[in-house]
This record gives structure tokens, sequence and C-alpha cells, in this order.
């Protein structure tokens, strides 16, 4: 159905593990650091980079991270089947868990996937494994496929002359190219845990980060959010799902290697330094929650949502959700031309089942704004458009039985929507990893209480950890917390 789809549906950025790398000019046995992208890039290959970092966020700028990587993957090449190889790394600014490589011997890794994993080992199990997929050439199979989707983007950011909806277009072109074959994965684990053995990790990095991926995933999939919103998301969770049958393999993999006596190091500590710091979740430049309320320092705007709701920024809108699953929201930004007016737009059709009736006109914190209530087979819809600057933001509340005290409350949330001022916008701090010690008397429940998360709070402390309930910490560890 259109209105529900409008209210609950969303697209998040995906990304596909597939490329082939051009081979190293110098002599293999050298350890040279590869050449900047600029340096090497064709001018369209540079655009495409360009297009792909745009859909992910960005760049993030960590050269103490970054240094770490890259050392990371010139010892798993020269550990590899193809030595002679190159990969250029670059962290990618996105709360989403992703890491692939491109034809032209890029490699990309987002800051979710660095802050997911708790060592070099199991980091260096993903790197190996999508560098392996390269050594597979199973990369050659879809290289048309590739093309059609640099082709769909240059139409619509050169042609249509929109470079954000090109990169929007070029993610989710990619969505169908995430996924390998079951064969091709299970061959790119072998591969990839082979690697990372001879190049000196901890081989059982794989079976860890596979378990502590399955354990994210589930997480993500019980939030009332993620059930209630059909999204497209495609990251290195949904295109690798951590079967049981991946996890035993890998650990097989894992064992023939011991045997033969390379235990490998995970090198935990220099990993955790590395990584002390990291932005978790949403950047505020692109607005982020604190439990109910939504805030965008960089448009200059917040709203609280309604008592019991669950919040999610997706690339496309916000989404929340009650508990009971039962009501929903999305707030999105469109573009309402000046000659008409917000009444007429709530009027126009673009929602099926809107009652005439109940179009209203009104002013919500200074703002002009028109509201109005849609009904469809199963759903109801309280609806608000808010002309703020140049654009109309939609709040669009759902419900399964629109009572008065329901419809109630979604006009009180609407009425929460404000600008925010220019101290408010400089005192917006993000998240970030942060590396703390266990004491004497600490446990996870401890540890779990000082973290600045919206639910779940020892649960997501034990994935971020890699721990199991029930597990004690260790005196003088380190372990990871998300706070300011």
């Amino acid at each position: 159905m259109l209105a529900l789809a409008l209210v609950v549906g969303s697209a998040l950025l995906a990304g596909s593990c597939a490329g082939l790398v051009e081979p190293k000019s110098a002599d293999a046995n050298v350890p040279h650091p590869p050449p900047k992208l600029e340096e090497v890039l064709t001018p369209a290959q540079r655009k495409e980079h360009e297009r792909l970092v745009a859909s992910y966020g960005g760049t993030y700028d960590d050269p103490k991270l970054q240094a770490l990587i890259q050392n990371m993957v010139t010892r798993l090449v020269a550990s590899s089947e193809r030595p002679e190889l190159s990969y250029r790394v670059t962290i990618l600014n996105s709360p989403v868990i992703n890491a692939f490589a491109l034809p032209n011997g890029s490699l990309y890794v987002t800051r979710g996937l660095l802050a997911l994993a708790s060592d070099e080992s199991e980091l260096a199990s993903v790197l190996s494994h999508e560098m392996a997929h390269v050594i597979a050439n199973h990369a050659a199979t879809r290289e048309d496929q590739m093309k059609q989707a640099v082709l769909v983007s240059r139409v619509i950011s050169d042609v249509v002359n929109d470079p954000d909806l090109g990169a929007l277009a070029l993610a989710r072109s990619r969505v169908s190219l995430a996924s390998f074959s079951r064969g091709q994965e299970l061959e790119a684990d072998a591969i990839g845990v082979g690697i990372s053995s001879r190049a000196g990790f901890d081989p059982f990095g794989a079976e860890r980060f596979l378990k502590t991926m399955g354990r994210q995933a589930s997480l993500r999939s019980s939030s009332s959010v993620s059930q209630n919103a059909s999204t497209e998301q495609t990251d290195f969770l949904s295109s690798h799902p951590a079967t049981p049958e991946r996890i035993s393999i890998v650990m097989a993999n894992a064992q023939e290697y011991t045997s033969r006596g390379k235990s490998g190091e995970r090198d935990r500590k220099q990993y955790m330094e590395a990584i002390d710091g990291l932005v978790y979740g949403d950047d505020p430049k692109e607005g982020f929650i604190r439990g109910r309320r939504f805030f965008h320092p960089k448009l200059g705007f917040t709203f609280t949502a309604p008592e019991g709701f669950s919040l999610e920024n997706t690339s496309q809108a916000v989404l929340g959700a009650s508990s009971s699953g039962r009501e929903a929201l999305r707030l999105d930004a469109v573009r309402v031309t000046g000659d008409q007016s917000l009444a007429q737009y709530l009027s126009s059709g673009w929602i099926e089942g809107v009652e005439i009736s109940s179009v209203e006109s009104l002013v919500l914190n200074g703002f002009p704004a028109a509201t109005a209530v849609a009904r469809g087979d199963q759903w109801s819809f309280r609806m608000f458009a808010i002309r703020f600057g140049s654009d109309v933001y939609r709040l669009i509340f759902a419900a399964r039985d629109l009572t008065p005290e329901l419809d109630r409350s979604f006009r009180e949330a609407a009425d929460t929507f404000r600008r925010v001022s220019i101290e408010e916008a400089e005192n917006v701090r993000p998240l970030r990893v942060r590396i703390v010690k266990a004491g004497l008397t600490d446990t996870p429940e401890r540890l779990a209480a000082k973290m600045d998360v919206q639910d779940r709070a020892l649960e997501r402390f034990l994935i971020l950890n890699g721990l199991d309930h029930g597990a004690k910490l260790s005196y003088g560890e380190e372990y990871k917390i998300i706070a300011e």
C-alpha cells in the first residue's frame, strides 16, 4: 500500500565486495606504500570514487587509524596468493557495517565495521575475505552489472545534474551486486583465513567476528524500528550472513592452521588504542538521535517523538516506531513550489485516503504548516507539512487505531518541531568509542551503565566487546563503551 510505504519505508546505503586490482610496478618483495588515489585513478574512476564516497557520508579522516589499516593490508597482501596486487584503503564515514573492493584497486571499510571489531585479527579476517574475492576472480562475473550501475548513476548525476541523486542511485544499484553466491562466500572464507594466518594474525578472528556480526544482526532485527521499516539496507551483515555453516567452516580452517603451529596474534591492545575516540553511530553533521529527540545542527532544527517511540536515522528519512509496533512515524523533506499552499499540497493526492475536511493550516513555532488525516485499510495517518527555509518537512504519524488520545500525542510531538539556536548547534557532540580499563569491582553491567545508548545497553556492550552473557571482566583489560 502506497500510504504505508511512505511512512515505514526507507532506503539505507549499501555496497558490494567486488573488484579487480591493478598490479604494482615495484618489486613485490620491497614494501612500499601504495600511491594515493588521485595519482592512479583516471578522471572517470575518480568521479565514481567520489560518488561512492558521497553515498556513504564522505570519508572519515583519522591518519593514525588509516595508517594502521594500510599496514595491515600490506601484511595481508604480502602473504596472499597474489602479492603483486595493490590496494588503497578509504575509511567511509558511515555507521553501516561494510567493507568491499572496487575494480580500480580501492578497498573501502566503514567506521561502523571498525567499531564492531575488537582486535586486529578480526579486522584482518574481513579484509582478507575481500581480497579473496579478488584473488578468486569472483568479480569477473558481475563486471557488466557494475558497468550498468555506473551508467545509471551517470545518467542521473550528469543528465539530471544532481550528484547527490547520482550517488544514491549508485548505492541502490549496488544492492543487487552485494551478495556473492554461497560457494563463492565459502571459497573466500577459506582463502581469507589462509591469508590472515600466513600474515601472522590469529586465524580464529574470522570465527569471532562472524559470531559478533550474527549477534549484531539479531539485535538490529529485533528492534521495533527495524521490524516496522521495510528497508532495502544491504550491508556486510546481510550480504555476508553469519550462518552456522560458515562459522563451522572457518573454525575448521583456523584449526588446520593452528595445528601447523601458527597460532597468530590478535593485537588487541594496539587496535583498541587506534579506535579510541572513533565516531560511533550517526554523525551530527547528518543529524543524530538522543533518546526520543532528533537533532540536526547543520539544518538547524529538532523535534521530539511521542512517548514510547524509538527512532532511527536513515539516509532518506527519520523513522520511528512504538514498542508495540502499532504506531510509526516518518520525517523527511520535499520541495513544494511557492505557488502551492501547504494545505493544497496535503490534498494533492501524494498519499491516499486524505479526508479533505480534516485539512487545516496552522503555525508551528513560527513556521507555516498544515495538517490533515488520511485513512487506509489497515493504517490511519496524521500528517504535517512544515515549511522551514526552502524545504518542506513532512512529519507523518501512522497508527493502526488513530484514537483521539493518540492523535493528541501526535499533535504534541509536531509542536516540538523548532529551530535550534547557534549555541545548541555548537555544543553538539557525537557519540564515540571510548576505551576503558576494567577495575577490580567492574562488571559488564557496571560498564554498560556508562553507555550513552538508546536502549539495551548491556546487550550492546557485550556484542561490542565480543562477550557472552555471564562473562566476567578481566582486571586491567581494555573494553569498549559508547559515550560522548
